[in-house]
């Protein structure tokens, strides 16, 4: 018995042959960053919004900390690293070519903590803060705390100090923060991605910081806002310089952020950590990707200069739903500017 096998025929030659011919069917594009968890929930949601429009483009971010997208953006090992902490002169001078901040999101860090015989938000000054990841205050009962927190019965609890233990943007943002509020702090640990902490027990990423103080009574620890509320940890308010003890929220980091775009510097590395003004989240930071200037791969530079644009202008809708603050229209404007100088072979990608 003969088996005869049978071809597409006419009519699937003809299909294979319009799918082949779609535009952008032969320019599928992958992208690959990496980088910062702190913009790892809005990079998902980008990836994942910009993919149903954009289908021939794939975005795959890995969240392995500001640290690691520095290191990798600096091999070329990925399309696009991100930071919440900006690279240092050395790092950019190790890099050899020129890597662009472009700022893609604002955010808070919250001080999060796990009290159980507290159900009242605590109020904490910038200074106690530092006390306590200096380990000079140790228990929840101590009086620098029951100072703010008048009324509140504060338990005989040892202090569970919780953080992170890669290079993380995050701990830049919280540790630029306590340089400036103690000059103990800024004498003797200092500010960086990764410092030497004093005290406390370190996990990696912001979920696995998240996940110690949730599973630890008596912890606190600093992590991206949007991680302390999927979690369901409660966060402190923290003193600002105009006085206020302020909750970490959108409205209070585009407060903090309400400068920015007049004083950016023309590398838009920029603290706007204790930030003046009323209303002002004090612990708030820019977090950016990371690009170089001069693009290797045109057609793949094409796709990620694309993917960036829509990110910094349509991609900001998506930004307050998960608690980031959209950034500024003068922040936009300098984005654009950073995108549009962007070359491959020496002609603009954009």
């Amino acid at each position: 018995m003969r088996t005869t096998m049978k071809g597409p025929g006419f009519a699937g030659i003809a299909m294979i042959l319009a799918v082949l011919a779609l535009p952008g069917a032969a320019m599928a594009q992958n992208l690959t960053g990496a980088g910062a968890t702190f913009q790892y929930p809005l990079q998902s949601k980008w990836s994942s919004e910009y993919g149903k429009a954009h289908p021939e483009v794939r975005v795959n971010y890995q969240s392995i900390g500001s640290g690691g997208g520095i290191r990798q953006i600096t091999a070329r090992t990925v399309q696009f690293g991100a930071t919440d902490g900006p690279m240092t002169d050395a790092q950019l001078v190790e890099a050899k070519d020129p890597i662009l901040h472009v700022p893609v999101t604002l955010g808070a860090v919250a001080v999060a903590v796990n009290l159980p015989e507290v159900t009242r938000t605590l109020d904490l000054t910038g200074p106690v803060v530092a006390d306590i990841f200096l380990g000079k205050i140790t228990n929840w009962s101590d009086r620098a705390i029951a100072a703010t927190n008048p009324g509140v019965v504060l338990p005989d609890r040892a202090i569970a100090v919780a953080h992170r233990s890669d290079g993380s943007g995050t701990t830049f943002i919280f540790v630029d923060y306590l340089a400036k509020v103690s000059t103990e702090w800024k004498d003797k640990v200092g500010v960086a991605t990764s410092v030497n902490w004093p005290v406390g027990l370190g996990a990696k990423g912001n979920e696995g910081v998240a996940g110690t103080i949730k599973q630890t009574p008596g912890a606190i620890g600093y992590v991206e806002l949007t991680y302390a509320l999927q979690n369901g940890i409660p966060t402190a308010r923290i003193k600002n310089p105009a006085g206020e003890f302020v909750a970490p929220s959108v409205d209070a980091v585009t407060k903090a952020a309400a400068g920015a775009a007049a004083n950016l510097p023309d590398d838009l590395r920029v603290s706007i950590t204790n930030a003046p003004g009323a209303g002002a989240y004090p612990i708030s930071g820019f977090s950016w990707v990371l690009v170089y200037r001069a693009q290797q791969e045109c057609d793949v530079a094409s796709a990620l200069l694309k993917y960036l644009w829509w990110g910094v202008h349509e991609g900001q809708a998506f930004s307050a739903p998960l608690h980031y603050a959209p950034l500024p229209a003068g922040v936009v404007s300098r984005c654009e500017a950073k995108l549009k100088s962007v070359t491959c072979n020496g002609a603009p990608v954009l």
